[in-house]
């Protein structure tokens, strides 16, 4: 008991609810295991849940376990929230049951057999192992994603990528029709690469005329995400999120919202594809950011 297990999970779904993927990164010592899984339509939450859950299971005999999640709704359920459910009865079915109360049941008992530590990690920060257990994540999900096919005849396909580095960013739109290709791009200081996936979707937009079909590709969690699920609660809140806040970038977003209807758009994230049209455009969005710097 004395040299812990190392536990590293994430789990995630794109749209949120969609096909989703969970993931789990196990260390004793110098050995080290991989799991990992799918779901064809779950959230981000069920499969944060998941990975925790798979990850304990894994464990044959109790452990001392350090568990890290970039997953704040996991790490508050179990530490904070889930001794007053069960006390309240939350966790029973009825109207006041809490969400996802069939996979904190499966996780609690697990806790309690092993010793767990539980630590939050920042996602997408620079830890080691929590971006590895992302890629891992995406990794698991790519069998339930929608091959990127040839697309019809009337169909235009848009390849939108950014760059940035130390506040310098660019972007890039790679436009598709047929035999013909278009190629635009731009620069911004200060600026982030979420801003810029936002602004290339927006750019190469406005080089498509009106009606078309349009399939967006990009490998952007964030744009894909944006446009195709968290815009519709936004719009309702009038460009503000769960907690009151404003939506970042939300100038953007809120152009973007209005373009698109203009056209009958299908929104398609290859992250962790090889794809031909997102290498060029990311090249051309890393020139234009160089061009900035």
């Amino acid at each position: 008991m004395s040299n812990p297990t190392i536990i590293y999970t994430d789990g995630g779904a794109s749209p949120n609810p969609g096909p989703g993927g969970w993931a789990a990164i196990l260390r004793y010592g110098d050995r080290e295991k991989e799991i990992m899984g799918n779901e064809a339509h779950t959230t981000n939450n069920r499969m944060e849940l998941t990975a925790a859950t798979e990850a304990l299971k894994t464990l044959t005999r109790p452990c001392k376990v350090d568990l890290y999640t970039d997953s704040e709704y996991l790490k508050n359920g179990i530490t904070q929230w889930i001794e007053k459910w069960l006390a309240k009865g939350r966790l029973q079915p009825g109207e006041k049951q809490v969400a996802n109360a069939d996979l904190w049941l499966e996780l609690y008992p697990l806790t309690k057999w092993h010793d767990v530590s539980w630590h939050w990690v920042r996602g997408h920060s620079g830890d080691e192992l929590n971006e590895r257990v992302d890629r891992l994540v995406h990794k698991a999900r790519l069998p339930l994603l929608p091959k990127i096919n040839e697309p019809s005849a009337d169909t235009i396909t848009l390849y939108v990528k950014s760059s940035c580095s130390k506040g310098h960013g660019g972007w890039a739109a790679v436009i598709e029709h047929k035999d013909e290709s278009d190629q635009f791009s731009g620069s911004a200081h200060k600026t982030t690469s979420n801003r810029m996936e936002v602004l290339a979707a927006i750019e190469g937009l406005s080089h498509i005329e009106p009606g078309a079909t349009v399939r967006i590709i990009t490998q952007s969690d964030y744009l894909h995400q944006g446009a195709s699920s968290w815009i519709h609660g936004w719009k309702k809140r009038d460009w503000k999120k769960r907690d009151g806040e404003p939506v970042s970038n939300a100038d953007l977003w809120q152009k973007l919202d209005t373009m698109l209807t203009a056209y009958r758009p299908i929104w398609i994230n290859a992250r962790g594809q090889e794809v031909d049209g997102i290498a060029i455009a990311a090249k051309i969005a890393k020139e234009a950011r160089a061009s900035e710097g």
